[in-house]
């Protein structure tokens, strides 16, 4: 189970049925472990906001979680929605001109710009965890890099 401190959350909680919507929108399953996240916390600041990145050995700060935000509330929060920040990503988080829907969903916005993204690329029903790479990624070439396995298995490389 998780063990993330947060802070600055968002005080709304989307429902089983918003997820559910995301989803659909998104065309992706959310893997159990990040729905009970939302569920529960729906982004903020970890505490413990550090963690190394095995391919390069650089440290990377977390500076926050994205949420689901309400449509209402986009003006004041639109920097922590996962939507907002997808569509301001768009076509650089995927190499596939023709996708309906992400093969990428950006989950973390990490300090300089990268952000902490479920890869579903290799495996749409088990999306792995990566790092985007702002500086390298071009219009449909997509710059990543694996650090985890699973989203729990992220929260616990934190520092």
């Amino acid at each position: 189970m998780m063990k993330l401190k947060l802070r600055g959350r968002v005080s709304y909680k989307p429902s089983e049925a918003d997820i559910q919507r995301k989803e659909e929108m998104w065309r992706v399953k959310l893997p159990p472990d990040y729905r009970r996240f939302l569920k529960e916390h729906n982004g903020g600041v970890p505490k413990e906001c550090e963690f190394k990145g095995e391919h390069s050995g650089r440290v990377y700060m977390v500076e926050k979680f994205l949420s689901i935000i309400k449509a209402e509330d986009y003006n004041k929060l639109g920097d922590r929605d996962i939507d907002v920040i997808h569509t301001q990503l768009d076509e650089r988080l995927s190499a596939n001109e023709d996708l309906v829907g992400y093969d990428m969903l950006p989950i973390a916005q990490i300090f300089a710009g990268d952000y902490v993204c479920l890869d579903y690329r290799e495996n749409c029903d088990q999306p792995s965890v990566c790092v985007w790479s702002h500086e390298g990624s071009g219009e449909f070439d997509p710059v990543t890099y694996k650090i985890a396995d699973t989203f729990t298995q992220f929260t616990e490389m934190l520092f």
